[in-house]
């Protein structure tokens, strides 16, 4: 049995979790003096950035990270695939591991979490209930039941201690981006810890996560691109989501479809994310592809988890739609200004970095303004980009954090094209946006 399907209990309390940021904190440190040692030895003179971000420390986070799960490994995913382009190649190899790689509760402490939700008989309310996890993540894990009645459920368990954890979790690996000297002490990233905190804190409360499921199967209504399941409420708490189980195979499978296949489902992606950013108002924020399953039978997309999913601001709608009009005018100049009146640039990153900022939007609107339908395997303008980014970003004085509303659809955003990328895939990206060019915003969930 490998180590990955073993279950490893979560620590509950404080002072397992502390623990376990400890041994994180102990590991790199350990991992800072060998290979500075050996870098020295070599001749070299390492900076200290370059002794923290390496593979074997990496591994280190990621193991831990999987081991407290919560908050702690939620950070952790989020920094893996919303920097994907960004960090080093062998970091966001690792760090992707924490998309699906939990461990998982062992059997004595996932009986004690539905004992105390469903009381000690749970076991007879099923025909069937499979005790090793058909899926395990950061804030639970699930389970396929069979109900007497002949219908088969996935039954969503969260991990104990995990609500109470979140603000002590999200507080400790702001401390060890600080320790690390990842993250300038100028820069105000107060705001976006808190929104952290409240964002996880709801994904936390399954009660509010049905809801929010119920509500994404009345938008998508009867669209033959999307399955949503529906939940049984009579089996649903605050800590235990019971859905209808829907069969599909993981959506990386279709890397190995043909290009007609690849093109479709991820044409249905970005239709998705068009669709939750300008007419419904409402986004499920966490593009992690274990969030998506592909039915081949059918040709449809199944959308799991919806903790994740917030109300838009009509501001943010509003403000996504002047820098995307822009873009689709092809005017470098109205690009940028949208750009920091949104707040994807700061305003003192833009004025000191004029030309390079001007380069990098030259790089996107080339790529935009080519004819047919969007490449998104044509990744050769990313390296152009990495490289303007890495010199500004070496300007720490001039670090800019956008609006938290604005940081969590760019997460959809960015995650909707990382999924297309791997698939290789063709889309008619300006004909969709074209469609949305007169929309107007205003009250959430229409």
């Amino acid at each position: 049995m490998s180590e990955e399907s073993k279950g490893r209990a979560v620590p509950g309390g404080r002072i397992g979790r502390l623990g376990g940021m400890g041994r994180i904190v102990g590991g790199i440190a350990g991992g800072i003096v060998t290979e500075g040692a050996r870098r020295l030895a070599a001749g070299e003179r390492p900076r200290m950035n370059d002794l923290i971000l390496t593979p074997k420390n990496a591994a280190r986070v990621a193991d831990q990270l999987a081991n407290l799960r919560g908050a702690a490994m939620k950070l952790g995913q989020m920094i893996s695939m919303d920097a994907g382009d960004i960090l080093p190649p062998e970091l966001t190899q690792i760090l992707a591991r924490l998309r699906d790689n939990a461990h998982h509760m062992p059997p004595k402490q996932l009986d004690g979490v539905l004992t105390a939700e469903w009381g000690r008989d749970w076991r007879r309310k099923f025909r069937h209930f499979q005790a090793h996890p058909i899926a395990a993540a950061s804030i639970g894990q699930v389970h396929r039941a069979e109900m007497p009645d002949g219908r088969t459920l996935a039954i969503k368990v969260q991990y104990p201690g995990i609500a109470n954890s979140i603000d002590a979790d999200v507080d400790n690996v702001a401390t060890l981006l600080r320790v690390s000297g990842l993250l300038p002490r100028e820069l105000d990233i107060a705001p976006l810890l808190g929104e952290a905190k409240r964002q996880l804190h709801e994904e936390a409360d399954y009660e509010r996560e049905r809801a929010m499921l119920e509500r994404y199967r009345t938008l998508v209504g009867d669209d033959p691109a999307y399955v949503v399941p529906g939940s049984d409420p009579a089996l649903s708490t605050g800590r235990v989501l019971a859905m209808e189980f829907v069969a599909g195979e993981r959506v990386e499978v279709l890397e190995a479809a043909d290009q007609a296949t690849r093109d479709k489902a991820a044409e249905a992606l970005v239709r998705l994310m068009l669709r939750e950013l300008f007419a419904w108002g409402v986004m499920q924020t966490d593009p992690n592809f274990a969030n998506y399953r592909w039915q081949a039978d059918t040709g449809r997309l199944v959308l799991l988890d919806f903790g994740a999913a917030r109300v838009i601001r009509p501001e943010t709608q509003a403000a996504y739609h002047r820098l995307i009009l822009a873009g689709l005018s092809g005017d470098r100049d109205a690009v940028r200004v949208a750009a920091v009146e949104t707040g994807f640039l700061g305003a003192a990153a833009t004025e000191r970095h004029r030309a390079t900022v001007d380069r990098m939007i030259g790089v996107i609107l080339a790529k935009l303004d080519q004819p047919g339908a969007f490449d998104f395997g044509d990744r050769a303008f990313v390296p152009v980009l990495r490289q303007e980014a890495a010199t500004m970003a070496e300007d720490r004085d001039t670090w800019h954090l956008p609006p938290v509303d604005t940081l969590f659809v760019q997460r959809k955003v960015s995650g909707t094209a990382l999924l297309c990328a791997r698939l290789k895939a063709r889309v008619d990206v300006r004909g969709m946006v074209e469609g949305y060019r007169h929309a107007s915003f205003g009250a959430a969930g229409g």
